[in-house]
Parts: C-alpha cells; sequence; structure tokens
C-alpha cells in the first residue's frame, strides 16, 4: 500500500512551508530561551546536558528550542499550515552531532530529532491532509575534503532519522546538500533506520545550486541526480536554497528532462542583498508565486515551497496560485504516478520511465553516459596493481601523489573510467583501497571502477566514492553467497555491476556456455533490483599468444557470445579486458591483436573496454595485411593449415 502522502502527491502539487530560521529571527527571542534548563517531562539525557551546561547560553542553537521554546516553534509550523502549505519541515536543520558538537550537545542528535518531530505533529494533527517531513540539513563538515569520516555521518544520521520517525514523521527530507559523498552516507543512514523500524517513509533529497552551477564542491547535477536515482527510498529529487528562482531555472529543466522521480523546488527569496550588515531578501510573494507557476506547469514540478527569506506570505502567494493544482502535464503525471503503480526500477525502459533516466556512472564532480557517441565507454587499465609495473611500485612506495599523477594521465588520455585495484601481496588492500579513493575522490573528475574479489574492501571502497561507481567484479565460481553479497552492497551503496561469465565449472569457454552464465547473472541482478544498463557483462578474453589450440577459438566464441547477448538483452552492457588476448606476446604486436579484436568485439555490440588507450590503433593506421593477419588469428582461419 502506498503512503498517504504519496498517494496525495500522484494526484497534485503539495506545498512546502518557507523558512524557518526567518521566522525565528523574527520572533523576538532572549538569550534565556537559549538556556538548555532540566526540567519535568525531558528526557533524561536532555536534563544531564542541561546541568553540565551549567546555563550556558546556545547562541545560534536553534535545535535547542525545541527544548526551550517548542510553544513558538508550534507556532511557526502552525502560521505556514494556515498560509496554505501542505508539509512543513521539523526544526532540525542542524540536529547531527557534528553540528550539536559546536554547542558541546553531541549526545542529544537523537532528542533533539524527536522532539522537533511531535512539535511538529501537534501541529500537523490540528489539520486534515497536513504532512511533516523531518529535514535534516548538512551540517559543517565535508567528508568529500575529509573534515569528517563516512561512519560518523551514517552514524548520527541514522540516529536523527530514528528520532524523527518515533516522533511522527511522515517523510525524510536531507536537504541543502553540497557533498555527493555526505548524501550518500545520509541517504543509507536514513534506509538503516527506516529498516531498524520496519517503515517505509519516502526519503525526498535536495541539492544545493550554487551560483557557479555546480553544487558547493563542484558537482554537476547530472552527477547528483545519476547517484540520487540509484536509491529507490528516494521518491523525489530537488533543489533548494543558495540562490533565487531564476538562477535555479535551468537545474529545474534539467531534471525535468531527466528525473524519473517527482521534482521539488524550494528557492531563497531572491539572492540576497546586505543592507546595514544584513542579508535581505527581496523577491516578494507574488513574484514566487509566479516561478512556481512556470516550475509546476512548464517543468511538472510536484512540491513546491520556500527556502531562505521567505515567509507565511511568500507561502500564501504560492498556495493561492497553485493549491490543488492537478499534474497536468503529462510527464509529471507519469512521473509521481511511478512512485507506486507498476514503475518496475528493475527495467527503466522509455515506456515506464517519465523522463529519460541517465544511464551512467557518475564521480564527485561529473556524470558519465555508459554510451559514448561514435565511441565506446573507456575503462583505464593502469590503475591496477596487477597490470601496472608502475603503479605497483609506486603503491609499494606509498607514492599517492604518484599514483594520483598517473591517475590524470589516463583521465587525459581520454578514459571515461578508471579500473583501480590495489590487491598486492603482503600489503593492506582495505588500507590502501581507502587512502587512494580518498585522493581519487577529490582529484580525479572521471567515475571509478573499483576492482576487488574482496567483499570487505568493496564496502570500504563504496563509502570512499561520491556518484556511482562500478564493482568490478562478481562471477559464480565459489557459488553465488559472495555475489549475492557484492549485489547487496550495489542496491545498498549506489553502484553498476561487472559480471565475470564464470560458474562453479571454471570460466566459460563456448560462447554457448558463455550466454548461458550470462543468463543466470542477468536473473540474480534483476532480482536484486538492478536495472539493466547498469550490468557489464565480461565474456572473458584469453590470449592468442600461447598457441594453445585449446584457446585458437576463443576470441571468436567471446565475440559471439557479446553478439547473441547484445541482440537479446539489448540494454544491458559489456565489457572485455582487451589486452589479455595479446598476453605473452611482443609490444608490436600486442598493439596490432588489441585494436583488432577491439574492431570486431565492438562491431558485435561490445559497449565499454578496460584499455590502455593510447595504445590503440584504428584499421586505417594498420597495414592491410598485418591487419589480415591477425583477422585470421581471431577468427582462427586456416588459410595455410596442411591438408
Amino acid at each position: 500500500m502506498a503512503h498517504a502522502l504519496l498517494e496525495i502527491l500522484a494526484d497534485r502539487v503539495l506545498i512546502y512551508d518557507g523558512a524557518m530560521g526567518t521566522q525565528l529571527q523574527g520572533a523576538n527571542l532572549q538569550d534565556s530561551d537559549f538556556i538548555l534548563r532540566a526540567q519535568p517531562g525531558l528526557p533524561a539525557k536532555v536534563n544531564a546536558a542541561a546541568e553540565r551546561m551549567g546555563g550556558r547560553v546556545l547562541e545560534g542553537c536553534n535545535e535547542a528550542l525545541v527544548f526551550t521554546r517548542p510553544d513558538v516553534v508550534e507556532a511557526i509550523h502552525r502560521r505556514y499550515f494556515d498560509a496554505g502549505a501542505d508539509l512543513i519541515e521539523t526544526n532540525t536543520f542542524g540536529a547531527t552531532s557534528v553540528v550539536l558538537a559546536e554547542y558541546e550537545i553531541a549526545e542529544l542528535d537523537y532528542e533533539v530529532s524527536l522532539a522537533a518531530a511531535q512539535i511538529a505533529r501537534q501541529a500537523a494533527d490540528a489539520y486534515t491532509d497536513k504532512f511533516v517531513v523531518g529535514a535534516l540539513g548538512p551540517g559543517t563538515k565535508l567528508i568529500s575534503l575529509g573534515q569528517v569520516d563516512f561512519t560518523t555521518l551514517e552514524t548520527t544520521y541514522r540516529q536523527c532519522a530514528l528520532g524523527l520517525i518515533d516522533g511522527g514523521a511522515d517523510a525524510l527530507l536531507l536537504e541543502t546538500l553540497q557533498d555527493l559523498l555526505m548524501v550518500k552516507a545520509a541517504i543509507v543512514a536514513c534506509n538503516n533506520a527506516l529498516s531498524e523500524r520496519g517503515k517505509q517513509l519516502p526519503i525526498f533529497v535536495q541539492v544545493t545550486m550554487e551560483q557557479t552551477g555546480t553544487m558547493l564542491l563542484g558537482s554537476e547535477m547530472g552527477a547528483a541526480l545519476n547517484m540520487l536515482e540509484c536509491f529507490e527510498s528516494v521518491k523525489a529529487v530537488g533543489l533548494n536554497c543558495a540562490t533565487g528562482p531564476a538562477e535555479m531555472a535551468p537545474h529545474v529543466r534539467f531534471l525535468s528532462q531527466n528525473s524519473t522521480r517527482p521534482i521539488s523546488v524550494l528557492p531563497n527569496a531572491g539572492l540576497p542583498i546586505m543592507e546595514k550588515g544584513q542579508a535581505v531578501y527581496k523577491l516578494s510573494p507574488d513574484e514566487l508565486a509566479q516561478w512556481h507557476t512556470q516550475f509546476v506547469e512548464e517543468f511538472g514540478a510536484a512540491m513546491i515551497g520556500g527556502c531562505c527569506g521567505t515567509t507565511p506570505a511568500h507561502i500564501e502567494a504560492v498556495s493561492k496560485k497553485l493549491s490543488g493544482h492537478t499534474h497536468t502535464a503529462d510527464v509529471a503525471w507519469r512521473r509521481v504516478r511511478g512512485l507506486f503503480s507498476g514503475f518496475d526500477f528493475s527495467i527503466r525502459n522509455d515506456e515506464q520511465a517519465a523522463a529519460v533516466p541517465l544511464r551512467g556512472c557518475s564521480s564527485l564532480y561529473q556524470f558519465q553516459p555508459y554510451e559514448q557517441d561514435n565511441s565506446f565507454l573507456i575503462v583505464g587499465e593502469k590503475t591496477n596493481a596487477n597490470g601496472s609495473k608502475a603503479f605497483r611500485e609506486m603503491l609499494a612506495a606509498e607514492n599517492w601523489d604518484g599514483l594520483t599523477e598517473l591517475a590524470r594521465e589516463l583521465e587525459g588520455e581520454g578514459s571515461h573510467v578508471l579500473d583501480v585495484c590495489v590487491a598486492y601481496v603482503g600489503r593492506d588492500e582495505s588500507r590502501d583501497m581507502a587512502k587512494l579513493l580518498h585522493e581519487y575522490n577529490r582529484a580525479i573528475t572521471v567515475p571509478i571502477m573499483i576492482d576487488s574479489t574482496e567483499v570487505p574492501v568493496i564496502e570500504t571502497a563504496l563509502q570512499c566514492l561520491a556518484g556511482k561507481p562500478i564493482i568490478n567484479s562478481i562471477n559464480f565460481e565459489d557459488g553465488e553467497e559472495r555475489t549475492e553479497k557484492v549485489l547487496a552492497l550495489c542496491k545498498k551503496y549506489g553502484a553498476a555491476i561487472v559480471a565475470l561469465t564464470i560458474d562453479e565449472k571454471g570460466m566459460a569457454k563456448s560462447a554457448e556456455e558463455k550466454v548461458e552464465i550470462a543468463e543466470r547473472i542477468l536473473e540474480r541482478t534483476r532480482a536484486a533490483g538492478l536495472p539493466d544498463y547498469d550490468v557489464f557483462i565480461d565474456c572473458l578474453t584469453f590470449t592468442l599468444g600461447s598457441g594453445d589450440e585449446e584457446f585458437r577459438a576463443s576470441a571468436m566464441a567471446t565475440i559471439e557470445a557479446i553478439q547473441i547477448l547484445h541482440d537479446k538483452h539489448p540494454l544491458v552492457n559489456s565489457i572485455l579486458g582487451v589486452s589479455n588476448v595479446s598476453f605473452g606476446l611482443k609490444p608490436a604486436a600486442r598493439q596490432v591483436l588489441n585494436s583488432a579484436f577491439l574492431h570486431f568485439a565492438r562491431e558485435a555490440g561490445l559497449t565499454s573496454a578496460i584499455v590502455h588507450f593510447s595504445k590503440i590503433v584504428p584499421e586505417t593506421k594498420i597495414d592491410g595485411e598485418l591487419w589480415k593477419c591477425v583477422e585470421d588469428l581471431i577468427y582462427d582461419r586456416r588459410e595455410f593449415a596442411p591438408a
């Protein structure tokens, strides 16, 4: 059964409240209102903190007001409801322990969230069809900059989410988000909290795009959306804060064209103007209402409201124009109906999606489509301890700057993704992976392919990377237990997967065996909820350089399997470690054979390859006789074989 909030959202536009901070600033609060005092009725933990604080003024800690002035907080909620808001946000913007630690009350993250949700719930219950959204802000420390770690963030957001759930919130909102890795930690935390309480509340996510056109750390909207849509629990995506509606318009348009989830838009009341040392917001209520009318009618926005500088007057103007407004645009109607009425997140084909989804991976900075115009998805192979002597030596010396520069070189050569493997005998793979990926997350703009056979290492890596990485790889060599664990990590953290055609009997050699195992893989990935386009089937590459009779037809079998799978499952991606085909040959021969093998695999439908791209040359650059020679080798043509 769908959540009541989502059912109403499917029928009409919902209106958020406006700024809480603006209203608190106008409430004539005194220093005494920010002193935490022990009193009957408060949780023991809160009273213990009050005794420890000894009457100190918690200046600027608006969250403390849920204990000291709950009447003021509830009155603000009611004013927004009276103005026409359908959704009110709890007074928990800075409720995480990271923020509360600045006031020496970090241990109260759960208690603050619980009290705030209870206050909002009491206000909402005095009306009909009004909803409480448990809102959590970005905190004051950025994980991608190394100011806080993933576990700390996940722990406190989980505590806050538990408090909001226990206090009666109808939904959870992560807002004003500036760092995609922090967003990921918060979503994981909310999902864990919901699972712990046995609840299925919707999660809404709103990122903040600066006047530069990106998030604070440089993330494009495509990178954010691509990551967010990995999480089925995220039922709406949008924007809030930093700018006014005019500056948000291009990003709202992008979401309208690409988001498969309902869109929310909560702008500031214009860009702030400094007057007498204070920021003043000049956008009038009617102007905000006009912008929201455009967002709803032209771009299909489903939830609208206000952020900094907006007041009950702004929300009233928006409500008068758009309260009860139905989703007249087909794209918006299909997007919101898709939340709970048959939308298949595992396939997401064009018939089901309300927009064209972003099929690709992403880094902290940018979205990388799987489908490349006139090319293939190039996965750089030199950031791998198993295949690069230079990488291995720098890893042994812990030359992290050198390893980062090597990655930049691959990026400069045209690699769309980097395959990163730090497995090296005698070293701590988890430690090395964490250290290197923390560097790569900030310094490398292309997405990362996590290459490891160890499940704990993969999870460590996923906690280091913003965006949507690719995991390399799964197979059935040791049965299905490890595969199920890795696929669960893909869903938990948001990642695509590479799957090798290997089963309990070993590596598939014939085309028929490869296809059979690939079909089995797809059964598992679909059951795990991964869309087909996030699956990369590796039909395996064996060397043709050994002269071994067993492998003479191996390249041909691989190409044939790629063709069959491409025709049968057009959304599924394919990948090969191309250089394996020439292992054992001299460098000049390897370059020609690698280039030809990649050429024929691409003709069969190969969509991506792990290669040293600068060493790949087109057919037109290779002597005709030499090309014929390697083509005969690939297709096992024995023109001069004895009769």
